[in-house]
């Protein structure tokens, strides 16, 4: 079964997986390709997470505005970092 891209994951399963190759990787029992291939994933999950967090703060910071006349923006949730 392949793996779930990270952007279609939620943070806490994402997260999940990253101790778990973080672990493994820690070991130091891999063939380099498979260290390097779990590296390789364990980045794309790490981005993907920090992606994820960056948004919430954007939404709570929207929500926490004390600014009852602040014009109203669209918030973008396809931001291509």
């Amino acid at each position: 079964m392949a793996a779930k891209k990270p952007d279609n994951m939620t943070f806490e399963a994402a997260l999940d997986e990253l101790d778990t190759l973080v672990n493994q990787l820690e070991s130091g029992d891999l063939a380099l390709e498979d260290a390097l291939k779990k590296f390789e994933r364990g980045i794309a999950l790490a981005r993907s997470g920090q992606h994820k967090l960056t948004q919430a703060e954007q939404r709570v910071e929207i929500l926490l505005q004390a600014d009852d006349n602040a014009a109203l923006t669209s918030f973008d949730t396809k931001n291509n970092d």
